[in-house]
């Protein structure tokens, strides 16, 4: 009796052992300030009319927001990727190809595709921003983020932001309005909101408006990332 119960011990402990070493260790802490704090983003942009309705709805609310660019897109929309900059909204690289074959073929792969982006950037709006999305998240199907990439991340001064609430537009962009606006809310302090503005997510833009009255009306102050905001990211601890 007491050799099965020391052989159900070591088998509980190996098993805790085994999954400390999948905690996920977070760059960001929420705060308990007074102060509450949102940040809407939007993935995969510039997108034409429909980034302008998404500027046109910020610019009424008078509320900013960061924008996470394709590199390859911007060709041919750079006024509004200026109209982004010029009207005090933030803008972060999100890889020139948005391709997970190219992308993901290895640490340096990403960076060059940051790297280029970065200089489109700074060539439309004299910005060079430091801010980047991991496309699909910087832990998916096809990638899991790792400290080696941390580091070369960092050691090129780019800082790496997640986020901690999903509206799920990006998976299911014709989800209809009051399902995004329903998913976008949260009580977080701070709040990343994660939305998408690629020429799919008419639905997201129809949301907006009410997004950001829920968070005004809970008091949440808008603000955008800049180098200065804690990092937002998940890493195992096993990597």
């Amino acid at each position: 009796m007491r050799h099965t119960t020391r052989i159900a011990f070591c088998i509980l402990l190996s098993l805790i052992l085994f999954n400390l070493s999948f905690v996920n260790v977070f760059a960001y802490e929420e705060t308990s300030n007074d102060q509450k704090v949102v940040y809407l983003t939007f993935d995969d942009g510039p997108s034409g009319k429909l980034n302008n309705k998404v500027l046109d709805i910020l610019k009424e609310k008078n509320v900013h927001a960061t924008f996470f660019l394709i590199g390859n897109m911007i060709k041919g929309q750079e006024p509004l990727v200026k109209r982004m900059v010029d009207e005090g909204n933030a803008v972060g690289l999100h890889t020139y190809s948005h391709e997970k074959d190219k992308i993901y073929r290895s640490n340096q792969s990403f960076v060059d595709e940051m790297l280029l982006t970065q200089q489109i950037i700074y060539d439309v709006t004299g910005v060079k921003t430091t801010i980047i999305r991991f496309p699909f998240g910087c832990n998916n199907n096809s990638y899991k983020l790792t400290t080696a990439m941390v580091d070369t991340l960092h050691s090129s001064n780019f800082k790496i932001y997640d986020w901690n609430v999903d509206s799920t537009d990006g998976m299911n962009p014709s989800l209809a309005p009051y399902k995004i606006f329903s998913r976008a809310k949260s009580d977080k302090n701070p709040a990343v909101v994660l939305m998408h503005c690629g020429y799919l997510n008419k639905n997201t833009a129809a949301a907006l408006p009410e997004i950001i009255d829920y968070y005004k009306s809970n008091g949440y102050e808008f603000k955008v990332i800049t180098e200065d905001t804690p990092e937002v990211y998940r890493l195992s601890k096993h990597r």
